[in-house]
């Protein structure tokens, strides 16, 4: 008699949840599942920037494959959360102990991948997908970046999104500038990235920097609208995302650049500015540790 034993599926990744439709167009990449399981903090950590490299790279690779088998359907990207949080901007705690350390290294290594992130939603990963962002909750620093990058945002009402970076002497380096400036004027940008002001996502909508406002609790409907509205017409908003990269290009390189300069600020920034981000840290834990805690 053989016994066949049962394997428990385990899981690619440890921060990220992600899911499909049954048609296999739609993929959904939900930040800091991690934080369903245990306390910790909603932000750029490495280890999420890495899974999210590896899950662009890996549907990337077969996406191209399926358009190189015939496939012609328009496939769409949504970067969301699990948390109550979009994201809430870059690793702190690991830029205080690099710039402590003086260690240029790992700051610029850091900030390189989280360009390479942004940049491949912005391409819609190099294969013809459509990046949504659906921002539940508030989306600071490297997380309103993220949602820039995206092709389309779609947010709920009441969420608060901005570039704080300028409270601790730094500016956003991870996109914000180029990103913005595809949407609004570049004197509002700088204005924008210089304030440290948060904005509500009604007030974003109105400026532009917001496509679809939705409802709280509705953001998921109204990202499958997007969807469906673009599914009557994908050989149009094909052609549109090629007329934007020609018209407005944003390039790996722009973007690498202007990360080097971030790194060369935040490697000058003293202790006062540190503590500043310190304090920002034990926030964020105190946010989302209890709160994932108490619904682990």
């Amino acid at each position: 008699m053989v016994t066949i034993e049962k394997l428990s599926p385990v899981p690619r990744y440890t921060t990220l949840r992600v899911t499909e439709n049954a048609d296999a167009s739609v993929y959904w990449c939900h930040m800091h599942a991690d934080l369903v399981r245990a306390p910790g903090r909603a932000c750029f950590k490495p280890a999420l920037v890495n899974e999210i490299l590896q899950y662009q790279w890996a549907l990337a690779d077969r996406l191209r494959r399926e358009r190189g088998n015939g496939a012609d359907s328009l496939r769409h990207v949504v970067l969301a959360s699990d948390c109550d949080a979009f994201n809430l901007g870059g690793d702190l705690e690991y830029f205080c102990d690099a710039i402590r350390r003086q260690d240029r290294h790992a700051l610029l290594t850091y900030a390189r991948q989280c360009v390479r992130g942004v940049h491949a939603f912005h391409t819609g990963l190099d294969a013809g997908a459509h990046s949504i962002a659906l921002v539940q909750g508030d989306a600071l620093g490297g997380g309103f970046e993220a949602a820039l990058s995206c092709h389309t945002i779609v947010a709920e009402e009441g969420v608060g999104m901005g570039l704080p970076e300028v409270l601790f002497d730094l500016f956003p380096g991870m996109g914000a500038y180029s990103f913005l400036c595809k949407r609004i004027p570049p004197h509002q940008a700088e204005k924008m990235m210089l304030s440290g002001d948060v904005y509500a996502s009604e007030d974003l909508y109105r400026m532009g920097l917001v496509d679809v406002l939705a409802p709280r609790g509705q953001g998921q409907q109204a990202v499958d609208e997007v969807i469906r509205a673009n599914r009557r017409i994908p050989h149009a908003r094909t052609a549109m995302h090629r007329v934007r990269a020609m018209s407005q290009p944003v390039t790996l390189e722009e973007m690498m650049g202007i990360t080097e300069v971030w790194v060369d600020t935040a490697m000058q920034l003293g202790e006062r500015p540190l503590r500043t981000m310190e304090r920002l840290v034990r926030a964020q834990y105190k946010r989302h540790g209890e709160a994932s805690a108490a619904t682990a």
